[in-house]
């Protein structure tokens, strides 16, 4: 089950043919837990979630079901259909997965409270047993949770709306649910989330930041002194200058050419772009480039 703590959107790793690399995306998110991370999660918007087939997401399911570490996998849906989400939901439930990050279908404009409400309500109507964790990222979605959303959905349906994402970074500091778990979706946002009683992050960047974002977390679980947060800050705000996922696949890539596919329109950053992306991280001592492939 979902709890306080650091959380990934996991990436996911492609063949050449761009089919999805399952035991390769499986392999990097236990890299990242075993660096830190209480959990990964598949399929959230860094694991090009709204490109990724469903047959592929149910592959992907039925492998990690077995997993020794599944108890700390999770899993978002990543389509805009509500049958599509429903289908892969049921799927899942097939393997013992109840808990899903989930966020309101993009494209059209024109979201309102009314039909994203009706939305997860078509969902928990389905699927009873379900638990979502809302995922608030109005520049994807088109959509902003207003605290009053959230609270209605809450009130509505206490058993199965456990928490939120909040990437908007309009809620975080403003919502107040008994029992109702917060993630900001920011390293920059982690520690005073956790001064406001958040309960950790779900973050692109923690792909790359997993031990220096649990140092961080531990450190406030255990009202010790804070020596590593503003590194965190600054590693953020670097990867903040691009594309999310083109930045951590670029990064990536330097010592793992399988991080080199990403599903079109998706790309790899310019040279040049990687180049400043290495410098600034070198100069923040984030990495030693003796370590970075040629």
């Amino acid at each position: 089950m979902i709890t306080r703590g650091i959380y990934s959107a996991t990436c996911s790793i492609l063949n050449d043919d761009f089919s999805l690399n399952i035991e390769s995306t499986i392999e990097h998110a236990v890299s990242t837990i075993n660096k830190g991370l209480h959990g990964a999660i598949f399929f959230g918007s860094t694991g090009q979630s709204q490109l990724i087939s469903v047959s592929e997401k149910k592959d992907l399911i039925n492998k990690i079901s077995t997993h020794k570490l599944k108890k700390k996998f999770f899993l978002g849906t990543g389509c805009n259909s509500l049958k599509d989400t429903i289908d892969l939901i049921k799927y899942g439930f097939e393997y013992d997965f109840k808990e899903y990050l989930i966020m309101p279908p993009a494209y059209y404009k024109g979201n309102t409270d009314e039909g994203v409400f009706n939305f997860y309500s078509k969902i928990v109507s389905k699927l009873p047993k379900i638990k979502i964790i809302l995922y608030n990222y109005e520049h994807l979605s088109g959509y902003k949770f207003s605290v009053e959303a959230v609270k209605k959905l809450v009130k509505s349906y206490p058993k199965n709306i456990i928490g939120c994402k909040d990437s908007t970074a309009n809620l975080f500091e403003n919502l107040n649910i008994p029992n109702f778990l917060i993630f900001p979706g920011t390293e920059t946002k982690l520690l005073k989330g956790l001064k406001l009683g958040n309960s950790g992050i779900i973050s692109a960047v923690c792909n790359v930041t997993s031990s220096l974002a649990r140092k961080v977390f531990d450190d406030f679980e255990n009202k010790k002194e804070q020596t590593q947060n503003e590194k965190l800050i600054e590693v953020r705000k670097v990867f903040d200058e691009y594309n999310l996922i083109s930045g951590i696949h670029s990064y990536l890539s330097f010592n793992d050419d399988k991080f080199k596919n990403l599903l079109p329109p998706l790309v790899l950053l310019k040279p040049n772009e990687k180049k400043d992306l290495i410098k600034k991280l070198d100069n923040l001592k984030f990495i030693n480039k003796d370590d970075l492939a040629a």
